[in-house]
């Protein structure tokens, strides 16, 4: 029978999705102790079932600074890394259905101009010829050509490598049962295997980050949600930019080995750990893309899945200090769009540890608004210093 293993650290960080472990290595990065616990392997949830895409167009206003950040450091993931992820700039083409989508683009594009993402309108007849081999449901579209695409099961986990390079502690399948408070440290438990004491905890822990929040006083409405994916047999290379709808709806991208990766519609859980697509969402999917590709039509589908991702009401983040628990951050909450910008989330929660403060603007992802009716009043005072300030730096 194992003994239990008690450990002192700077931070503690429950969840090892591309948030926690960019985290992770930030903090390592500026020489503060981390040690995170994952309850599967790192990567191995929503961050590295999703589909891939790399994209700022498209995005709430709100979450362009915190895109514009992670597009740079997307730019240098081999030097921060060691590997690319397949990361590819290969433009990302969102898809105008009506004459009223191209309005909508329209505007998108006039209202972002401050955050130069160099959107490209293109119309109907120049789209025929750039891309004969989008279906005529497309009537024009928004192009991104510096947004792009990457490989999920390997980007989320070299984050998650590169922290333990660096020095921080990964525990994998080491499930959080217990975290105490004692108004100076925080204490997590993972069976009787580890016990971890740190003065900050940062709450990465993506779809099961809503107790944890709840255990503070701070039961925000996150829900689970499930998307369908698939993969299609490798097919002649016909599409070089990576595709969105306007309105929502279906997703594509064509890897280098000629396989197409969709996305779109929605799955179920099996139990809280698992999730499935089902066949009638498997045949929509597979309607959609035919009509927006009709190069598909006689393509097989050879892989399907499925996972779990947080979803707030709003499609917005929960990022920045708890209102009610000094020490204590979040991020979470990124709706089945937090892997572009999940790498600057984790450098935002590492400068929040370490100054009380980001250099990005984050005010629309405070936890306050997921509690309006207390006018945002919080139980403690707004956290405006480094939770760290007055406790030493472990090696």
């Amino acid at each position: 029978m194992s003994s239990l293993r008690t450990l002192r650290t700077d931070v503690a960080i429950v969840g090892g999705g591309i948030v926690g472990s960019s985290a992770a290595l930030a903090l390592r990065q500026m020489g503060i102790g981390v040690a995170l616990l994952e309850r599967d392997l790192c990567g191995s949830r929503s961050s590295g079932v999703n589909f891939g895409g790399v994209r700022r167009q498209g995005r709430p206003l709100s979450q362009l600074p915190l895109a514009q950040r992670a597009h740079r450091i997307w730019g240098r993931l081999p030097s921060l890394l060691g590997t690319d992820g397949e990361y590819l700039r290969s433009g990302h083409f969102k898809i105008a259905r009506s004459e009223s989508d191209m309005a909508s683009l329209e505007r998108y594009r006039a209202q972002s101009l401050d955050f130069d993402l160099g959107l490209e309108l293109i119309s109907a007849a120049r789209l025929r010829e750039r891309c004969p081999w989008l279906g005529p449901r497309a009537v024009g579209g928004s192009l991104c050509v510096e947004d792009g695409q990457a490989n999920p099961r390997l980007v989320s986990p070299a984050f998650a490598l590169a922290a333990q390079r660096a020095g921080a502690q990964i525990f994998e399948r080491h499930k959080v049962d217990e975290v105490a408070h004692d108004g100076a440290m925080f204490m997590l438990r993972s069976g009787n295997a580890l016990e971890v004491h740190a003065p900050v905890l940062l709450n990465c822990a993506g779809a099961w980050a809503g107790p944890l929040a709840a255990q503070f006083g701070e039961a925000v409405p996150l829900r689970a949600s499930h998307p369908v994916m698939v993969v299609t047999e490798p097919l002649p290379h016909f599409m070089v930019w990576s595709l969105g709808v306007e309105g929502g709806g279906i997703y594509g991208r064509q890897v280098a080995r000629g396989n197409l990766v969709l996305g779109g519609g929605r799955g179920y859980a099996l139990d809280a750990d698992r999730a499935r697509v089902d066949r009638d969402a498997i045949a929509t999917l597979a309607t959609q893309a035919i009509e927006l590709l009709p190069a598909l039509r006689h393509a097989h589908f050879i892989r399907t899945w499925s996972g779990t991702e947080g979803n707030m009401p709003d499609r917005q983040p929960v990022l920045g200090p708890s209102r009610t628990t000094p020490g204590l951050f979040h991020g979470f909450g990124f709706s089945g769009a937090g892997f572009q910008i999940g790498p600057a989330a984790g450098e935002v929660l590492a400068e929040l540890v370490r100054d009380g403060h980001s250099s990005t603007p984050i005010d629309a992802f405070a936890v306050d608004r997921a509690f309006p009716e207390e006018d945002g009043e919080a139980a403690d005072e707004e956290q405006t210093h480094s939770p760290l300030a007055s406790v030493p730096t472990l090696p």
